[in-house]
């Protein structure tokens, strides 16, 4: 992967990108100000835990990307100060936010601009995942299809959608939230673009609330900064100690 130490507005990295060779298939990781993040954990977390919890989610995801083989480029798209200078220290493209109005909306500004400057197909992944393994984003990047075509895997209740690669990236608008694996399918559908579904359990294990928590701590997390953290901060003890009394 190219490296660059520069922190870039959507509008100024296009230059930059305009001179490199062309693009085949990329990842798009979209960032949000982790002091916000997971507010359907407030019921078992705190303020500090969720932030705690949320940054050592998004150190697994990173460690997972840094080992990936098939990206020609890796994105991040935020406005979150400290995810910009990780990315920056890894040679990632940094588009950065004025706001952000919703995932969605980051994911589909980022997606156009892709598109715009070289990417063929995109694949978002989220920060939730941390079982994430290198292997398992190169798998995605290495299934075979052409445009229009979508992979999508599915959350681990099968509602949500865990990671997408569509290609092209701008194929069709985004729907994360409630309820999104169906909507995603339905716009491939509606253009007749090739739908491949994958399952895989590390991708499915993403962590939204306190049952998730609970599925999560039945895997083994030694080797991930996550795992280090619900141990360190006493809430896989606490969830524990829950589930024993209930």
């Amino acid at each position: 992967m190219e490296t660059t130490n520069q922190s870039e507005s959507i509008e100024s990295v296009a230059k930059h990108i305009s001179d490199d060779k062309p693009l085949i298939r990329a990842l798009l990781l979209p960032i949000k100000d982790l002091r916000n993040a997971k507010q359907r954990l407030a019921g078992v977390l705190t303020p500090e835990e969720r932030f705690g919890l949320a940054q050592a989610m998004l150190a697994d995801t990173i460690e997972a990307v840094r080992g990936v083989r098939r990206a020609e480029k890796v994105f991040v798209i935020t406005n979150y100060e400290p995810a910009m200078e990780t990315a920056a220290n890894y040679g990632w493209k940094i588009l950065r936010e004025e706001q952000q109005i919703s995932e969605s909306a980051s994911v589909d500004l980022a997606s156009r601009f892709c598109v715009k400057h070289g990417v063929t197909a995109l694949l978002r992944l989220p920060l939730d995942l941390p079982l994430l393994q290198p292997d398992d984003i190169d798998d995605l990047l290495a299934t075979e299809c052409s445009a229009p075509a979508v992979v999508m895997v599915p959350s681990r209740d099968g509602t949500g959608t865990n990671a997408i690669l569509r290609e092209p990236p701008a194929l069709f608008p985004s729907h994360f939230g409630p309820g999104s694996f169906a909507k995603h399918r339905q716009e491939a559908e509606r253009l007749h673009a090739k739908i491949t579904i994958i399952r895989n359990q590390r991708l499915e294990m993403d962590v939204d609330d306190e049952s998730d928590l609970r599925a999560l701590l039945l895997h083994d997390l030694k080797n991930t900064a996550t795992g280090k953290w619900l141990e360190q901060s006493g809430v896989a003890a606490r969830l524990r100690s829950r589930a024993i009394g209930a």
